[in-house]
């Protein structure tokens, strides 16, 4: 993992997920670290994890228990834990969608840093990236790297479905289009009948 330049951060991940799994708490890997997982490049540099809104309670507790800090910070989307500073998210319901056993059937089991943990598929990572874009944030440079460096794990189809609602994902896909990273199905009819 030496592109992620923070093994101390790695060590963190894998002990949260080996409490995770000791508690038999459901949970898969998300974010930076998932997109890494996958063989992709990411910039970012923390942790999240998605688990059930029914086992925040539990995972706090049993991390706390094996000396982690807890945090319960205003949002109610997630919490937080702290291993000597570093930061670890525990998401039960991104992009305002409660995390379910659905969720983690969208899952492939990976290793990180030889732990072997469900990793949310590259599919919903993108679902994810995309539909986190508002008026309020809207980087499309978080969103590239991982677009390019995992578009053949992709189901492009899917990511247009799932997110043909929000007008910032449709921008995205159009300007990946425009990139040559990957075709835009509205972009390819409209060139064609041009």
């Amino acid at each position: 993992m030496a592109e992620r330049g923070d093994e101390t951060l790695v060590h963190t991940l894998k002990k949260v997920a080996a409490v995770l799994k000791q508690s038999e708490i459901p949970f898969a890997l998300g974010g930076s670290f998932a997109v890494y997982a996958h063989g992709g490049h990411s910039s970012e540099h923390d942790v999240d994890f998605l688990i059930r809104g029914e086992d925040v309670d539990r995972a706090l507790e049993a991390l706390v228990e094996a000396g982690f800090d807890a945090e319960r910070p205003p949002e109610d989307w997630l919490v937080k834990v702290y291993d000597d500073g570093r930061m670890v998210d525990l998401i039960h319901r991104p992009i305002e969608t409660p995390v379910t056993e659905e969720t983690f059937a969208d899952t492939i089991d990976r290793p990180v840093d030889a732990i072997h943990m469900p990793v949310l598929s590259a599919s919903l990572l993108m679902v994810h990236k995309l539909l986190s874009f508002s008026q309020h944030y809207c980087d499309f440079a978080r969103a590239l790297p991982l677009a390019r460096s995992l578009r053949e794990q992709i189901d492009w189809e899917r990511v247009r479905k799932e997110t043909q609602h929000s007008p910032y994902a449709e921008a995205f896909l159009v300007l990946l289009d425009r990139l040559d990273v990957v075709p835009y199905a509205g972009a390819t009819e409209e060139k064609e009948t041009a």
